[in-house]
């Protein structure tokens, strides 16, 4: 534990420390265009990468774009993404999303969070997703389970609500450096900063973590 640091200071070892440990970390979803990762990062929700990327390759292969995703079958959708979980409503904000997409921003998926948060199924996460890995535009921080839980236990953030979380993140790290931050947090919490049992022993964050000593102290 370092309590003499401000807590922005413990943000900048903290992403430090994970950079040395992820120097390659990136997006995990395959995709290969904008409207892709839109559909790969939709289909995310309450579901893992790992099984997105199963699914992702026959979907793309029969409806690749827009125009073809909002003119598709619903239920030829929802028959691909089944196994995603709430394949439903994944299949109806997809469809809905690319709809949009063709009528209102001529087939291409919007640059701006403003225009991103119009359409059906994408929320700030969604957003900054796409914004950061297919734009390289830094617009905020992506907070997904694995961030709010990191965020909360190394005492970055005391709020459990994605949106405060990403607002409490935002002014510890440089903005350039946004989705580095979230990616690696994403990283560490698939690692070692496990929900149920965090391997705290094997942390190289332990001494920077708020939660560390009580996680420890339950061994």
């Amino acid at each position: 534990m370092a309590p003499r640091l401000t807590k922005k200071r413990r943000a900048t070892e903290i992403f430090a420390r994970l950079t040395e440990l992820y120097p390659d970390a990136t997006c995990s979803l395959d995709y290969e265009t904008p409207v892709q990762l839109l559909v790969a990062t939709i289909l995310s929700a309450q579901c893992t990468d790992e099984r997105v990327n199963k699914v992702t390759p026959e979907l793309f292969r029969q409806y690749p774009d827009a125009p073809r995703l909002a003119g598709a079958s619903r239920e030829a959708i929802e028959t691909l993404v089944r196994s995603t979980g709430f394949f439903r409503n994944k299949a109806k904000n997809i469809q809905g999303a690319c709809q949009k997409i063709v009528e209102e921003f001529g087939g291409d998926v919007p640059r701006t969070m403003e225009e991103l948060l119009t359409l059906p199924g994408v929320a700030r996460k969604t957003a900054n997703v796409v914004l950061a890995h297919a734009f390289g535009i830094n617009a905020g921080v992506t907070v997904d389970t694995h961030v709010k839980r990191l965020s909360h236990r190394l005492g970055l953030t005391q709020h459990t609500n994605p949106v405060q979380v990403e607002r409490d993140l935002m002014p510890l790290i440089p903005q350039a450096d946004w989705e580095n931050l979230s990616i690696r947090l994403i990283y560490h919490g698939r690692a070692v900063c496990d929900a149920r049992k965090p391997a705290c022993d094997r942390c190289q964050l332990v001494d920077l973590c708020r939660s560390a000593k009580g996680h420890l102290a339950k061994r």
